[in-house]
């Protein structure tokens, strides 16, 4: 699929984002690994949607301003985004950190919205149930960690040791510790604004997934008002590249719904 870059400016803060396919709009938002590794799924659901993919501040060609450092920032920055391009009724999809930054935007406004999916998401703690902190081990390690096909984890781990020294690497860790450092990777206060999310809403968790406890999925399914769980087998933290068909069966089918 090609897909065409564009630059926004929004609020002084300029944004790199591709755009590609055609159909009603999906916006994708990544999650720390950035779109280095452009994932397929995109492709793949370019095939029935207009799919824009912007890149986070700090991540990929899209600077982070100074004073940019909360996820609120990229949550009001996005809802920007979806009323300067006129978006209406768009699905969105998040992984990770970009499924955080959907709750968000969700929460605060989803009138732009026809619905939500989120990858693996990050943005609440539950007391008890394990995290693995990416800021205390090595690049190789995180990637080998978010894959249960070892061998899969292992592939992944040998790209990123070699690509951890390059700029691009390194600026993306950054900019991941700016919104996920203190604290990691939730909002304290989100859990008790989930109940305003308006939208249909799907949660999808790997069952191995040893990023983030795959119990995170029932226990945010319980704070978003009628959300849908799909746990997908033989997975880690990265369902749509480690079981992309399985991943696709789910969304199609809740967008169908």
């Amino acid at each position: 699929m090609q897909y065409k870059t564009e630059r926004i400016q929004l609020n002084n803060v300029d944004l790199a984002l591709q755009r590609g396919g055609s159909g009603p709009p999906l916006v994708y938002l990544h999650g720390t690994d950035g779109l280095s590794t452009w994932p397929e799924i995109l492709d793949r659901l370019a095939e029935r949607y207009t799919v824009i993919v912007p890149s986070h501040p700090g991540f990929g060609d899209s600077p982070c301003p100074d004073g940019f450092d909360d996820v609120s920032d990229l949550a009001y920055l996005y809802l920007d985004l979806f009323d300067q391009m006129d978006l209406r009724d768009i699905s969105v999809v998040g992984h990770s950190l970009g499924g955080w930054v959907a709750l968000e935007c969700a929460v605060r406004n989803a009138t732009r919205f026809r619905n939500l999916a989120l990858i693996a998401s990050a943005g609440i703690h539950v007391s008890g149930l394990p995290k693995t902190d990416i800021f205390m081990i090595d690049p190789d390690e995180q990637a080998r960690l978010a894959y249960a096909d070892r061998r899969l984890g292992e592939e992944a781990a040998a790209r990123a040791q070699a690509d951890k020294y390059q700029d691009l690497a390194i600026r993306e860790r950054i900019a991941s510790a700016r919104f996920g450092w203190n604290p990691r990777f939730h909002n304290p206060r989100l859990s008790r604004w989930l109940h305003r999310i308006n939208v249909p809403s799907l949660i999808i968790w790997g069952e191995e997934d040893r990023i983030y406890s795959p119990k995170h999925g029932p226990a945010l399914q319980k704070l978003i008002p009628g959300a849908k769980l799909e746990v997908i087998p033989s997975c880690g933290h990265l369902p749509h590249v480690e079981q992309l068909d399985a991943t696709l069966d789910a969304l199609h089918a809740f967008w169908k719904d």
